[in-house]
């Protein structure tokens, strides 16, 4: 297994316009993330991994590119960028950009192009039939869109302001290779490309049994016959002529397919973003996590990827809503569920990525009303269950629960007005318990969440066994015990997060030299609710 850079690691998820306002018009900017650097760098972060920025009419908050060589109005200029790649490189760290190859926006000028005619020269850059299939969008309702004028259908994936590229299309592939060399030269050091398992379709009717109006149909638009073609190519016309790092958003796929996606001798992408923890521990009886089912997955894919493939670790990303209030407690025991809970998964082999907030514990926020949220996916979701008459009622207490909007919340720096996240009116409401759940309430307490998250950085900095050692799931006698072991030559770690509200019988080991708790004292014989623990076994 080769040491890189990247392996070595930790990464710093911004979602660009909750992170910080510097001009007052409510939106977060790229002038912000300058002014965080030093905060982030204290933190210990080696690697920025910026949202879309991209210039977009923000339908999904940037998802929505309308000039992949254009910054957003909201977030500043291309000068502004450039500024902020000269200060993070200058404090060592780098930076990887949010690259979304699947669709454009609608107003992106290939595609006004592309309508403009059957007969454009860029028609074909697009997906367009005289008949749509009856598949449904991921956003819900139809996945087609009817063009008047040209008196055709298009197809979007996602919203009908997304458009789907044609990847079978090789002058579209061409643009798309250029445009992404214009960025490495520019001097970015890696990429997050977002849906990528989603490159290449069948355009074929799904079954409808039930007489849908549009059906689900995953298995046609996800890891198609032929995609992995089509990234290698990717992989080799970009990102092989320059040493930077790749990870791929491909939510399907699974631990045994592991080997042509990341593998170091045929992998497309360095890293791969899998949504098989999240989907597969969520006990709904609960609406928790449920441990057992979590040990199989995540030591699944570390067993899968040892010696020959690296792996991506995360709690949190936009996308998800936040962990400490769907896996841990959020009211009795907030610290030591948000600090066990980014122990256990800190630790293991790969390369670990924070979510802005998370560093602090933030919250899922108690929004009632609908009109709270602005996820384009979440009010689709409403809307349409809504007209199949399920009730507001039951809808909200599974947005308050799921939506991608607790993600997107401001981020919460101090007890001012607005969390110090803007001086203007914030595009999205704020968790009201920024009042006490702050950076500023956590900077000088020893045993505050961002404490204990500094002190990870630095322990896995300071020992290489925590970085390149070999994963080893450990039983202990308790059920919501998640321990494993990391082995690097003669050194060995034990790693313990118990992840429950009741205490746990257990014993500390003999020769082990306690390296990071999450509590200032430990009770003989058993582990406090949401304990964590990191020894040097001798």
């Amino acid at each position: 297994m080769k040491k890189t850079w990247w392996k070595e690691a930790v990464v710093y998820q911004i979602y660009p316009r909750s992170f910080f306002d510097t001009n007052g018009d409510g939106l977060g900017d790229l002038n912000g993330i300058r002014a965080k650097l030093d905060y982030l760098q204290e933190l210990g972060i080696d690697m920025i991994w910026l949202c879309p920025v991209y210039k977009s009419p923000n339908v999904d908050n940037g998802y929505d590119v309308s000039d992949y060589q254009a910054i957003m109005d909201e977030m500043g200029t291309m000068d502004d960028f450039d500024r902020l790649l000269e200060d993070i490189h200058s404090r060592g760290m780098k930076i990887m950009m949010d690259l979304v190859l699947n669709h454009t926006s609608d107003q992106h000028p290939w595609f006004l192009e592309s309508k403009s005619s059957k007969d454009s020269p860029k028609r074909d850059w697009y997906v367009w039939r005289d008949h749509p299939t009856n598949w449904e969008s991921i956003f819900g309702g139809p996945a087609w869109t009817y063009d008047p004028k040209t008196r055709q259908y298009y197809f979007h994936l996602f919203s009908k302001s997304q458009v789907d590229l044609n990847w079978e299309n090789p002058e579209l592939r061409r643009a798309i290779y250029d445009m992404i060399l214009w960025w490495l030269d520019k001097g970015i050091d890696g990429f997050r490309v977002d849906a990528i398992n989603h490159l290449k379709k069948e355009y074929t009717d799904m079954p409808n049994p039930e007489g849908l109006n549009y059906v689900p149909a995953w298995e046609k638009m996800t890891n198609v016959q032929g995609i992995q073609e089509l990234l290698a190519e990717l992989r080799r016309e970009t990102f092989d002529r320059y040493d930077v790092v790749t990870v791929g958003e491909a939510n399907s796929v699974r631990a045994h397919e592991i080997s042509e996606w990341i593998s170091e001798e045929e992998g497309k992408f360095n890293m791969i973003f899998h949504l098989e923890a999240h989907e597969e521990a969520w006990d709904e009886e609960s609406a928790g996590v449920d441990v057992d089912d979590l040990r199989i997955v995540l030591d699944r894919w570390q067993r899968s990827a040892q010696g020959i493939a690296w792996n991506s670790l995360y709690l949190e990303n936009h996308d998800r809503p936040r962990t400490v209030s769907t896996w841990g407690n959020d009211r009795e025991h907030w610290r030591e569920s948000a600090t066990a809970l980014g122990c256990m998964y800190f630790f293991m082999q790969g390369t670990p990525f924070i979510y802005q907030g998370q560093e602090i514990g933030m919250t899922n926020a108690p929004f009632d009303d609908i009109n709270m949220y602005r996820d384009i996916e979440t009010k689709n979701m409403y809307r349409y269950n809504r007209q199949k008459g399920v009730p507001h009622k039951d809808l909200m207490k599974t947005i308050k629960k799921i939506s991608r909007d607790h993600a997107r919340t401001p981020m919460q720096w101090n007890f001012g007005a607005n969390a110090g996240f803007t001086g203007g009116k914030p595009w999205i409401p704020l968790n009201p318990n920024f009042n006490w759940l702050n950076v500023k309430a956590q900077q000088q307490d020893p045993q505050s969440v961002l404490s204990f998250y500094k002190k990870m950085l630095k322990l896995r900095k300071d020992h290489e066994a925590l970085v390149y050692g070999s994963t080893h799931l450990t039983f202990l006698e308790c059920p919501y015990v998640y321990a494993y072991t990391r082995d690097y030559g003669e050194a060995r770690y034990l790693i313990i997060s118990h992840l429950d509200d009741d205490t746990c019988s257990w014993w500390n080991p003999v020769d082990g030299e306690l390296l990071l708790s999450n509590y200032d004292s430990y009770v003989d014989g058993k582990l406090q609710p949401y304990e964590a623990r990191v020894y040097l076994l001798n």
